[in-house]
């Protein structure tokens, strides 16, 4: 699979750099609102939970909304990724979206759940689950379900994410004068990954909360989107990050909730 950027004529001398960093990625892509299967891949909608499994709930006993669940059934092959099973991400509706912005690994008002096998026989899940009449915080109308697709893609490194000064340096643009915020810019647009996503590059409206002591990769991003109905805060986007060993080992307990804003 190869990849081509478009780079500003400055930018070409360091083409063959950047584009080593290469990374592949699924593209998730949300198709139109209907009825999904309790299995199905989708933004939104009703979960798949299994006979017997609580719903997950905040402290206060409130339940978590589901934001996306991945049938890896449906999706194509990615490094670490699972190959078999189903992950769920949940959050909260109220004015944080769930996320504790003084400990983004605490999960009590969100969730990342996966089953590693999943049942196709109804008679097996939970029935009678329902959504509530009305939402005020979420960044989703979770009474609307959009079914997902995949795409595989590849990437190079984003300017925002912390591996480009390690690979680029700190001051790469600095060698460029008067044009370095110009071609900043140019280099990011050409380089853009705000899509839906597991895998490959993050994008952030701020910045990159990872640091080099702390190489998370990207498990799931979901950007505002107008065509979903999706929108967190003002036109900003929402990460979660694992450590590669704890992917392998299909431990979600210790992922990394971040999402920012304009």
């Amino acid at each position: 699979m190869g990849l081509e950027i478009a780079l500003p004529p400055e930018l070409e001398l360091f083409q063959k750099k950047i584009l080593e960093t290469s990374q592949s990625y699924i593209r998730l892509l949300p198709q139109e609102e209907g009825p999904t299967l309790p299995w199905e891949s989708k933004i939104g909608g009703l979960p798949y939970l299994p006979a017997g499994a609580p719903p997950p709930a905040a402290p206060d006993g409130s339940l978590l909304t589901l934001l996306a669940q991945i049938n890896f059934e449906e999706a194509p092959a990615l490094p670490a990724f699972p190959r078999e099973g189903l992950l769920q991400l949940y959050i909260h509706d109220d004015d944080s979206y769930g996320l504790n912005f003084d400990d983004p690994f605490d999960q009590s008002r969100f969730r990342v759940l996966y089953f590693r096998d999943i049942s196709y026989d109804e008679d097996a899940l939970q029935s009678g689950l329902s959504l509530r009449n009305e939402y005020f915080y979420l960044p989703i109308d979770p009474r609307r379900s959009y079914p997902l697709r995949f795409e595989l893609a590849m990437e190079v490194v984003q300017p925002q994410d912390f591996r480009f000064n390690q690979i680029m340096g700190a001051d790469f643009f600095d060698q460029f004068g008067e044009q370095k915020w110009e071609l900043a810019n140019q280099f990011g647009r050409a380089v853009r990954s705000h899509h839906h996503k597991m895998g490959g590059y993050a994008h952030f409206t701020q910045e990159d909360p990872r640091n080099p002591e702390m190489p998370m990769e990207l498990l799931f991003q979901l950007s505002s989107d107008q065509a979903i109905g999706c929108q967190w805060g003002d036109m900003g986007i929402a990460n979660f990050f694992i450590c590669k060993e704890a992917l392998e080992h299909r431990d979600f307990t210790n992922v990394m909730y971040n999402w920012d804003c304009l």
